[in-house]
């Protein structure tokens, strides 16, 4: 028998889709929101990692909604936690009222900086720069020239003690009402800011020409810019931001890098990220 109870679905609605799974509401719980993992990461390590990674960030002050308890849907792991009321994410708030792309991109800078400044529990967290080095040895389809050239500039990154998002973009940062909340946490580390930084680039510059993705965050191509570029400006306190988006393109080529520590890749996935790699090193790094 299961530790961990069973949850009859036909009781429950979706209410909202993204890339790591489905999210549902019962009318009979409505302080609470089941969320479920698509089925090719949904494994029981990964889901308690899910589960036990909320629970420390809750732990650190950072707002995030609190995670009850681990729970069984049919063959497939859930997570039952709190249901933020009224929310709606910074990308969700872009599409509807376009007009306040760059006050969200703001809202989004400040509420980084407070994340980057927030110092992380370096003992239950990774090290980003520790998993991108593994993750250095793992890549395929990126030739030993470039792969040095990666290796040396990892080297050059400094093992910041503060917190690092992992899935740092517009979706994860939902508002209830006034008040910002930080979701989906699984990739939750420590490191150096440009991590995430150069992961918000690769979505807004290198991926918004994607239907997909621009399907995922509710913005076209367009938005996808802007939003950017109003990010950037408000995190250097520059209009010219242009040597900012340089270091953040370089630390984008290293975001595909890490997805070789953070999921299963399929060989049609190792082939689109070795294209998109060998891109960004002749981008930034030549």
């Amino acid at each position: 028998m299961s530790e961990y109870k069973d949850i009859d679905l036909s009781a429950w609605t979706q209410v909202g889709q993204g890339g790591n799974g489905i999210t549902y509401e019962n009318p009979a719980q409505p302080d609470v929101i089941l969320k479920v993992d698509r089925k090719q990461i949904n494994t029981l390590e990964f889901v308690k990692h899910e589960f036990d990674v909320s629970k420390a960030v809750e732990s650190l002050g950072l707002p995030t909604p609190k995670m009850h308890e681990m729970v069984r849907v049919g063959d497939l792991y859930a997570t039952i936690s709190e249901r933020i009321k009224d929310k709606k994410s910074l990308s969700r708030i872009c599409h509807d009222e376009p007009q306040r792309i760059e006050e969200m991109a703001q809202l989004m800078c400040r509420n980084g900086k407070i994340l980057f400044n927030t110092q992380c529990n370096t003992d239950f967290f990774p090290s980003r720069k520790g998993q991108l080095i593994r993750a250095l040895d793992k890549v395929q389809f990126i030739s030993r020239r470039n792969r040095q050239i990666l290796k040396d500039f990892a080297q050059t990154i400094q093992d910041i003690k503060t917190c690092s998002h992992g899935d740092f973009n517009m979706g994860n940062l939902v508002l209830s009402g006034d008040k910002p909340v930080w979701i989906d946490l699984d990739r939750f580390g420590y490191g150096d800011p440009m991590f995430d930084i150069g992961h918000l680039y690769q979505i807004c510059n290198v991926y918004a020409p994607m239907k997909q993705v621009q399907d995922i965050f509710h913005m076209t191509e367009q938005q996808l810019g802007l939003f950017w570029d109003a990010f950037a400006k408000a995190y250097t306190g520059q209009d010219d931001h242009s040597e900012f988006d340089r270091q953040a393109g370089r630390f984008a080529c290293l975001d595909m890098i890490l997805r070789y520590e953070f999921q299963k890749c399929s060989l049609m996935e190792k082939m689109f990220f070795g294209v998109y790699i060998k891109r960004l090193i002749k981008a930034f790094y030549l």
